[in-house]
C-alpha cells in the first residue's frame, strides 16, 4: 500500500518535470503577442500583428512549403521502405536477422551531426545537388527507423495463429494481409507515418548539412532567431511550428497503444 507521502511526492516529481519541460515553451508563446520587438518580462502589451507580418514573409512562406514537401516525401519513402524491412525481419529467419534489425535502428541512436556530416560527405562524392532530394534523403535515415520500430512492434504484438488460421481457411497472401495482417498494425503504421512527418517537419542539423541553400522552417528558425529585428516573427513561427507538431503527435500517442490486434482477433474467431 502506498503511503500518502509518496503519492504527494510522485504528484510533485510530476507537476516539477512538466514545468521544467513546458515553462520555456510558454515563454515563445507569450512572446509571439509582444506588442514590442525587444523582449523584455513583463510584456507590457499585447498584439497579434507579427501573425500577420510572418505571413506575408517570402521566406517564411518559402520554408513552409519546402518543409511540407520534404515531410511528406520523407514520411512516405520511410513509409514504404520502414514497413517492408519490418515484414521482412518479423515474418523470415535468415542469417544476420538480429544484426540487420540492429542496423536498421542504429541511426536514430546515432548523434545527428555524425549522421549529418557523413551524408554531406557521400553527397558531395555522388556529387548531388544540394536541394529537397537531399533533405528527403537526410531525413529519410531516421524516419524509416521510426516507421520499423512502430510496425514490428505491433507485428510482435500480433498473434502468429491469427495468419495461420487465414492460410488454413483457404486465404491467399494477399487475402491474409488485407484482412487479417494489415487491419492488425494498421494504427501501428499509421503512428509511425505521423511521427516521422513530426520529425521531419522540424529536423534541423541533418538539414543544415543536406539543404545547401534551400530554406526550410527550422533554417528560417535558426538563421533568425539571433537577428534581435527578427526575433518576433521567429517566435510566431516557432508557435505555428509547436501546432503543427503537436496535431500528429497527439493522434500517434493515442493510436500507440491500438485496439487493432485485439479487433483483428475478434474478426477471425468470428469467421472460424
Amino acid at each position: 500500500m502506498e503511503s500518502r507521502g509518496f503519492k504527494i511526492l510522485v504528484k510533485v516529481s510530476v507537476a516539477l518535470t512538466l514545468v521544467f519541460l513546458y515553462v520555456p515553451i510558454s515563454i515563445v508563446v507569450l512572446y509571439a503577442f509582444n506588442d514590442s520587438v525587444a523582449q523584455a518580462w513583463p510584456i507590457q502589451e499585447f498584439t497579434t500583428k507579427w501573425f500577420g507580418i510572418a505571413w506575408r514573409n517570402p521566406q517564411v512562406r518559402e520554408a513552409l512549403a519546402n518543409s511540407l514537401e520534404v515531410a511528406i516525401i520523407a514520411t512516405l519513402f520511410a513509409l514504404v521502405l520502414g514497413s517492408a524491412a519490418a515484414f521482412a525481419v518479423h515474418r523470415f529467419r535468415f542469417f544476420g536477422r538480429n544484426t540487420v534489425s540492429f542496423l536498421l535502428i542504429l541511426p536514430i541512436a546515432l548523434p545527428g551531426i555524425v549522421t549529418a556530416i557523413a551524408l554531406n560527405t557521400t553527397i558531395n562524392n555522388f556529387q548531388i545537388p544540394f536541394g529537397v532530394l537531399t533533405i528527403v534523403i537526410g531525413h529519410a535515415t531516421f524516419c524509416i527507423v521510426v516507421v520499423y520500430n512502430n510496425v514490428i512492434a505491433r507485428l510482435r504484438r500480433t498473434p502468429t495463429s491469427l495468419v495461420e488460421a487465414s492460410m488454413d481457411l483457404g486465404a491467399d497472401g494477399w487475402q491474409t494481409f488485407r484482412y487479417v495482417t494489415f487491419p492488425s498494425i494498421r494504427t501501428a503504421v499509421v503512428a509511425g507515418a505521423l511521427l516521422a512527418f513530426a520529425l521531419s517537419f522540424d529536423e534541423i542539423v541533418v538539414t543544415n548539412f543536406t539543404a545547401g541553400s534551400t530554406l526550410t522552417i527550422p533554417k528560417f528558425i535558426y538563421n533568425n532567431v539571433r537577428l534581435p529585428r527578427n526575433r518576433p516573427v521567429v517566435n510566431v513561427v516557432a508557435v505555428a511550428v509547436i501546432l503543427v507538431m503537436f496535431i500528429p503527435v497527439y493522434i500517434a500517442q493515442r493510436m500507440a497503444g491500438g485496439p487493432d490486434v485485439a479487433s483483428a482477433a475478434a474478426k477471425a474467431q468470428a469467421a472460424q
